[in-house]
């Protein structure tokens, strides 16, 4: 087992967002994303999370019908320059934070993925990350990523999952292993999977021992009506902040060295996990 990272000098204050987009709105969500932004900003956060697809809204006959408007695109260094996301791009800026934001891209080979678009500090957008486990209808829009993805902002480091992605414990473990303090999780839950939406990811956090930002969308029509309950866990897979189940909410929470730290001294999993787990099983009959 290789060694751990090392921990960050400072703490790092993060955001966690829920809100309702307009399906098929990208200009518009992307105002709605920047007002929410520069929010965060003010309440002093350096890394902003948004939900999955929130450009477009995840809703998947908008996303089928116009998939052309509803798609951004990456350059060939997965770059993304569209003018529909200008005030997302210049809120960035303006509050020196990081945003962590859903979106469908178009790649240049013709993909469609589900992406996390990171904006910098200084507005330049990319597609950060592919959701690689896509669940039940997305197979039918989308292709699934091939590979994970750490976002480094100052000695801090970010595993970067996509709603079910957090629902298959090695994935936050890969993230875990490269290093990552934290993992950022955009996603989209459905008004009746509340039970499932605030098990999953305390429980990534306590088996990686790292903090984990959950972000969701609110409101929609049925079927496609989401839960909210945004949160922060800390790497004990405690709540630290939680949103209501409905309503616009930025939630800001302060990341701390000395916590990480703490936990990791205490529950010591990631440095004690086997290689592998035995080849081989013994069977047993009772």
């Amino acid at each position: 087992m290789p060694p751990l990272a090392p921990l960050p000098s400072a703490p790092l204050t993060v955001a966690s967002v829920q809100a309702e987009p307009v399906p098929g709105d990208v200009a518009g969500n992307a105002s709605t994303a920047a007002r929410l932004v520069a929010r965060a900003a003010d309440a002093g956060a350096r890394i902003v999370v948004l939900p999955e697809l929130f450009l477009p809204a995840y809703h998947p006959p908008t996303l089928a019908a116009d998939p052309v408007g509803t798609d951004v695109a990456a350059a060939g260094d997965r770059t993304v320059d569209d003018p529909r996301l200008t005030a997302l791009s210049e809120a960035a800026a303006a509050g020196g934070v990081t945003v962590v934001i859903g979106a469908a891209v178009r790649h240049p080979d013709g993909r469609r993925t589900i992406s996390s678009l990171v904006v910098d500090r200084a507005g330049a957008v990319r597609a950060g990350y592919d959701k690689q486990q896509l669940w039940g209808g997305e197979r039918e829009l989308f292709v699934p990523g091939t590979q994970g993805a750490t976002l480094s902002v100052g000695d801090w480091r970010f595993g970067l999952g996509i709603c079910y992605d957090g629902c298959f414990p090695e994935h936050g473990r890969a993230a875990a292993l490269d290093g990552a303090h934290g993992y950022l999780c955009p996603s989209g839950y459905l008004t009746g999977s509340e039970h499932r939406r605030d098990l999953y990811y305390p429980a990534r956090a306590l088996d990686n021992t790292m903090y984990v930002v959950f972000a969701n969308s609110v409101g929609g029509a049925d079927p496609w009506r989401f839960n909210g309950g945004a949160a922060v866990y800390d790497p004990e897979g405690r709540t630290l902040a939680q949103a209501a189940d409905t309503g616009e909410e930025v939630l800001v929470v302060t990341l701390r060295p000395a916590q990480l730290a703490a936990t990791r001294a205490a529950h010591s999993m990631l440095v004690d996990r086997l290689p592998d787990q035995g080849s081989a099983r013994l069977f047993l009959l009772g």
